[in-house]
């Protein structure tokens, strides 16, 4: 997700896609200890994410 992407979202669909990303990371981690993760970046992607989405929320809840 880019920047300009996460600032045109609503609060309610940031609150989604930040419950479904942080299902992802939870399995991503599953999935690095099983050894069964195949791009080992996609965890660090994922929490950038997270953090741009709980931003978002955070000024759009504070405005």
């Amino acid at each position: 997700m880019k920047k300009k992407d996460v600032k045109k979202l609503t609060k309610e669909q940031a609150l989604k896609d930040l419950d479904k990303m942080k299902k992802d990371l939870f399995n991503f981690r599953f999935q690095k200890v099983n050894g069964q993760l195949t791009n080992p970046s996609k965890i660090n992607l994922t929490r950038k994410n997270i953090a741009r989405l709980k931003t978002i929320i955070d000024r759009k809840t504070n405005a």
